[in-house]
């Protein structure tokens, strides 16, 4: 597993060994501040902590003080601020980890922002389920044989093709967020051919 920049997010703290791993082989750990008092008490220090750091305790003010990055405004989400804020360093090679599992709310939206964070870095975000790819143009995944997929799309309007699925999409446009779920491969890759994008794609680790 390469080392990576991993931003943990204010959802279910990870459980799965897949997400721990990345959280333990991190190169640099990068905390909403919701999700501070969870990873410092699972035995983790963040290398920095950024958002609008309202959720703080006085001791983490105070122990992490020079590694708080306080951003107040209130036009993007605690990850959002999060994300660009590796941006702005040159951390562009993210995994998302503890994105989802708390607020259904919360996870649909930091779901869909993979989209946006896509065109600014490479990201996926990991639960402990499976991974989850933002796609912005034709891509070969990797899988096995009878691995689950679900295919997402932004905009309805996208026709896609895809090649090693059980229940093959043919120029299909998806109007609705169930049309391409619950899939499944049928060898040791998959594709999707696209254009117009972007696709959420979700596959389950076994």
């Amino acid at each position: 597993m390469n080392q990576k920049t991993v931003i943990l997010a204010d959802g279910k703290f990870p459980e799965h060994e897949i997400p721990l791993r990345y959280l333990k082989e991190a190169e640099r750990i990068v905390c909403c501040d919701g999700a501070a008092k969870a990873l410092i008490g699972s035995g983790f220090e963040p290398f920095a902590i950024v958002g609008d750091c309202d959720s703080l305790t006085p001791e983490i003010l105070e122990k992490y003080n020079e590694k708080i990055f306080r951003i107040d405004e209130q036009e993007t989400n605690d990850l959002t601020k999060s994300v660009n804020w590796c941006v702005e360093r040159g951390y562009k090679d993210l995994v998302i980890l503890g994105a989802t599992g708390k607020r259904e709310d919360h996870t649909i939206g930091n779901i869909s922002l993979l989209a946006e964070y896509a065109k600014l870095a490479n990201v996926v975000m990991i639960t402990d389920t499976g991974t989850i790819y933002p796609v912005l143009e034709t891509t070969n995944f990797k899988s096995f044989p009878g691995q689950y997929v679900s295919v997402f799309s932004i905009n309805p309007e996208t026709e896609i093709t895809s090649g090693g699925l059980k229940y093959p999409l043919i120029k299909r446009k998806l109007r609705n967020w169930w049309e391409a779920t619950l899939n499944e491969t049928t060898g040791d890759n998959f594709t999707l051919k696209f254009t117009g994008g972007p696709l959420i794609v979700f596959i389950k680790f076994d």
